[in-house]
């Protein structure tokens, strides 16, 4: 009888190459997460634009804002 070669630990099988590419996506969406997402750097952009065209507003001791 003849024996099958044993496959070396990084040959790359069908199974391999999707969990590769399962961590891959994993690693991609914490990434984003830990960054805010798409939703959060769309907000802070807005923030920037507002807040650069807004003129600045006098504040008192209390923390209101004065008229």
């Amino acid at each position: 009888m003849t024996e099958e070669p044993k496959l070396s630990p990084f040959t790359l099988t069908r199974s391999r190459i999707v969990l590769l590419i399962l961590g891959a996506l994993l690693l991609v969406i914490a990434i984003s997460t830990s960054m805010g997402g798409i939703n959060g750097y769309q907000q802070l952009r807005e923030a920037n634009a507002a807040a650069t065209s807004a003129l600045p507003a006098q504040t008192t001791s209390e923390g209101t804002t004065s008229p």
